[in-house]
């Protein structure tokens, strides 16, 4: 009983719950990333180049027999697939960090706007101080204070 406790407090936990939506959030992202990558970016890279597929490059280094076609088999580098691997990674990081940069350039602004307001409010509160309110005893008390100095003098 004391582990199912422990583990309903572990998981209730701030951290792991935002651990959770971060890895939730995480996959979203990266299903919009992919989507741009092979329905934007790579098309475009096709129109360039007329191939937006790098993944069948290869090359042949020698012919090292025959297959069962009487086809030639070679040793072969498939270079493609990781120049494909290659621009998919760069693609993502330029996404993440131009997204990444734009959402911690906003906060800076949000921050730098709160921080000026708050000094815009502190000068006006500075310059047009309120006036001191007296209670209704302290003027009475007042009064009474004035009124025996007269009748004393």
């Amino acid at each position: 009983m004391k582990v199912l406790v422990g583990f309903k407090n572990f998981i209730a936990k701030g951290n792991i719950l935002d651990l959770a939506i971060a890895v939730i959030m995480g996959g979203a992202f990266g299903k919009i990333v992919t989507s741009m990558i092979n329905d934007i970016i790579f098309p475009m890279i096709a129109a360039l180049l007329g191939e937006a597929d790098f993944r069948d490059l290869v090359w042949n280094i020698r012919q090292i027999g025959l297959d069962v076609n009487n086809e030639p088999v070679y040793a072969a580098m498939r270079y493609g697939n990781f120049i494909q691997v290659t621009v998919e990674f760069l693609i993502i990081a330029a996404f993440i960090y131009f997204f990444i940069v734009q959402l911690v350039k906003g906060q800076a602004r949000k921050d730098r706007l709160a921080q000026a307001e708050k000094a815009k409010q502190e000068a006006l509160e500075k310059a047009n101080p309120k006036p001191v309110e007296v209670k209704e005893e302290v003027l009475l008390l007042q009064e009474i204070r004035d009124l025996l100095k007269k009748k004393s003098a």
